[in-house]
């Protein structure tokens, strides 16, 4: 996505799924979907081993969640983001959002071909500081 998709999506979305999001403040997701939620984002934490984060119920599934979603944000190792990716295609969010570090060429080719955007290794906390 190029600068101007990037803060049309910043701009338009309210609502992102954060997959990996941990109750730990030294963990970078936490930090970020902190961040998030101050700059009014709703935050919705997809993690299994936590039942709240932040203050909003965690779902152990993205199927579980039952609201939409504008992104998909994911915090999870390279070689898992294909645990996550139907179920991340099934919520037909604008974008899947690997962070910074997270790189699977095969999920994004997926999601893509499923008519959905893909932020690949990029940190959306930065990605919004720079363009907002």
């Amino acid at each position: 996505m190029n600068d101007n998709e990037l803060t049309d999506l910043l701009r338009e979305s309210k609502t992102i799924g954060v997959v990996g999001l941990s109750s730990s403040p030294r963990r970078a997701s936490f930090g970020v979907s902190r961040f998030l939620q101050r700059q009014g984002y709703r935050v919705i934490p997809v993690n299994p081993n936590e039942t709240e984060v932040l203050g909003e119920r965690a779902y152990a599934t993205l199927g579980d969640v039952p609201d939409s979603l504008d992104i998909v944000n994911i915090f999870r190792r390279s070689e898992k983001v294909s645990e996550v990716i139907d179920d991340a295609i099934a919520k037909h969010p604008r974008c899947i959002w690997m962070q910074e570090g997270v790189v699977n060429r095969e999920a994004a080719a997926k999601a893509h071909a499923a008519g959905i955007a893909v932020v690949m290794d990029r940190c959306i906390l930065k990605e919004l500081a720079r363009l907002l």
